[in-house]
C-alpha cells in the first residue's frame, strides 16, 4: 500500500508546487491528449523530456516516482503482451506455431509502454504536487461555465473532494486489517491463484462495511451542521493565477507546437 504513489500529495518547495492547480490540471489533460495521437519515436521522445523537466521541477527524488510504477509493472506487461501476439503486419521476426511475433506488433507494443509510463508519470506528478482539496476546488472553477445547463458543479466539486479525501483512509483502513488478518494466520501471497482470491473475502468485507460506516458519518455529521448545498460556500484560500503560471502556460504553448510539428514532420 505504500508503494501507490499516485493518489497522494507529498509536501514539497518545488516549481510545480507553486503553480495553481488549474494550470497544472489543464497541462496534464493536454498532455495527456497529445500523447494519444503520438505517431513516432520524436514525438514520445519529445513528450519525455517534458516530463522530465517537469520531475525535476517538483524537487522529489526519481526513486519515488518509480516506487509508484512498480505496483502496475504487471499491467503495462499484460499489454505489452497483447500488443505481441493480438498485432499483425510484415516481416514476421519470431513465429512458434500459431503465435508469431511481427514488426509492427514490436513498434505498437514499445509505444504503448512509453505511453503507458509518460501518462501514469504525469498524473503522478499532478496528485504530488497538488493537495486534493486545491484539486477539487479547480475543477469547480474550470466546470464554471457548466452552469449554464444546470449542472451541478458544486455538489460534484464536493463529491470530489470527499472521494479525494477518502482514499488515504482506505488506504490505511486496508493495512490495518491485512495486519489483523495476517496475526491471525491468514495469508494473500502464498497458495494457489484460487486459494488468494478467497483470501481477499474476508479483507474486502469488512473494508466495505467499514467505508458505509464512514460515509454514513459523515452525512449525519453535515446534516446536524445544517449543511444544504454546496453552491456560494466561501473558501479559505482563493485560487489566483501568479507569474509562474503564465511561465507553465508559454512552456505548454511550446511543447504543443513542438509537438504537432514532430508529429507532421
Amino acid at each position: 500500500m505504500n508503494n501507490l504513489v499516485i493518489g497522494q500529495f507529498v509536501p514539497g518547495s518545488g516549481l510545480l508546487y507553486r503553480l495553481d492547480p488549474r494550470t497544472k490540471i489543464l497541462m496534464t489533460v493536454v498532455y495527456v491528449f497529445l500523447l494519444v495521437f503520438a505517431n513516432n519515436w520524436a514525438t514520445y521522445l519529445w513528450a519525455a523530456g517534458f516530463l522530465l523537466v517537469a520531475l525535476l521541477l517538483t524537487k522529489q527524488g526519481l526513486g519515488l516516482y518509480w516506487r509508484g510504477l512498480k505496483p502496475i509493472l504487471w499491467l503495462i506487461l499484460f499489454t505489452v503482451i497483447l500488443q505481441l501476439l493480438f498485432s499483425g503486419g510484415t516481416p514476421v521476426l519470431f513465429q512458434a506455431g500459431p503465435v508469431k511475433v511481427t514488426q509492427p506488433g514490436l513498434q505498437n507494443a514499445l509505444f504503448v509502454v512509453v505511453r503507458f509510463v509518460l501518462i501514469v508519470l504525469m498524473s503522478t506528478i499532478l496528485t504530488i504536487t497538488t493537495a486534493p482539496t486545491a484539486i477539487a476546488s479547480a475543477i469547480e472553477s474550470l466546470l464554471k461555465p457548466l452552469k449554464a445547463f444546470r449542472v451541478p458543479v458544486a455538489e460534484l466539486a464536493l463529491m470530489l473532494s470527499i472521494a479525494l479525501r477518502f482514499v488515504p483512509l482506505l488506504m490505511a483502513e486496508t493495512d490495518k486489517i491485512m495486519k489483523a488478518q495476517k496475526s491471525r494466520g491468514m495469508s494473500f501471497s502464498n497458495g494457489s491463484l484460487v486459494k488468494r482470491a478467497k483470501a481477499v473475502v474476508p479483507l474486502l468485507v469488512p473494508l466495505f462495511v467499514g467505508a458505509l460506516q464512514r460515509a454514513l458519518d459523515l452525512a449525519n455529521a453535515m446534516e446536524v451542521r445544517g449543511f444544504e448545498t454546496a453552491e456560494g460556500r466561501t473558501r479559505y484560500r482563493e485560487l489566483s493565477y501568479e507569474r509562474e503560471d503564465t511561465v507553465a502556460f508559454f512552456a505548454t504553448l511550446i511543447f504543443i507546437f513542438g509537438f504537432i510539428w514532430l508529429s507532421i514532420r
